[in-house]
């Protein structure tokens, strides 16, 4: 009871400080509050932030979650100065993982903005372009060497679904992909928003599939990515299994049924 109790302190205390403090501090305090521990890795000469477990369990699988796209833009008119997440959807559901598992971050997010090489159009029209993905390649793959993973699980929300089925691809090791809400034709979801295409960016949806085993979950409520926008094509392809999960929407939701979804991986 204790625990919870100072469990509740904490995060009424980020939530109070959330007003005054940057995305990218908030971010940092909700992995300290949850006993995350922060790492940087380079990646050519962009360095990413991963956020994991402490003391890794020596098993030859992890589990690699991929966060959304943030906010790439400020009001819709002008590339944000900081895309980083303003509200962690994939970090409390690290929270919740027994298996090994790891946050990948993305060149330029959570504090990186202006490193050397950034710029806004790798958080907007090549969010999700060969620049980005081969930078979280190269960052993934140094991470698997050093620990010995030998197998992964690609776990993307929103555009972090997007880049699970980028980097599987790319990832020899990659048993498994499963998406949360993820934008699968980035093509198809920037016209029904009416949003400026992305045009630095790969569509999942034009590449060859993988034959991996996927898991896509939907969210009923979802006007962000809505289920009927993918739904379909989804469906065909090879060795998926498509969800929709009713009662949640595109952010709000998913940490009441992970548990049960974290229990069909079987690790």
């Amino acid at each position: 009871m204790r625990l919870v109790f100072r469990r509740l302190i904490g995060l009424w205390l980020i939530l109070g400080l959330a007003a005054c403090a940057s995305p990218t501090a908030k971010l940092y305090a909700y992995a300290e509050h949850l006993s995350l521990q922060t790492l940087e890795l380079k990646a050519g000469k962009y360095r990413l932030t991963v956020f994991y477990q402490p003391g890794l369990k020596l098993k030859k699988r992890l589990h690699v979650y991929l966060e959304g796209d943030g906010r790439p833009w400020q009001r819709g008119y002008w590339p944000a100065a900081d895309p980083t997440t303003r509200s962690s959807v994939m970090l409390p559901l690290l929270a919740m993982d027994q298996a090994p598992a790891l946050y990948l971050g993305r060149p330029c997010y959570n504090g990186h903005a202006e490193d050397a090489g950034c710029q806004p159009s790798l958080w907007t029209n090549a969010r999700y372009g060969e620049e980005v993905v081969s930078a979280m390649e190269t960052a993934l793959k140094h991470f698997c060497q050093q620990w010995d993973y030998q197998e992964l699980v690609l776990i993307g929300h929103s555009g972090g679904g997007t880049l699970a089925l980028l980097l599987a691809e790319r990832m020899r090791q990659t048993r498994m992909i499963i998406t949360l809400a993820g934008n699968y034709d980035i093509d198809a979801w920037t016209e029904f928003h009416h949003y400026l295409p992305l045009n630095g960016s790969i569509n999942p949806a034009r590449q060859m599939a993988s034959g991996l085993t996927e898991w896509h979950f939907l969210a009923e409520q979802d006007d962000t990515v809505p289920p009927e926008l993918f739904l379909t094509a989804l469906q065909q392809r090879p060795n998926s299994q498509v969800e929709v999960i009713l009662a949640i929407d595109h952010q709000h939701g998913w940490e009441k049924v992970w548990p049960q979804i974290l229990k069909r991986l079987g690790d």
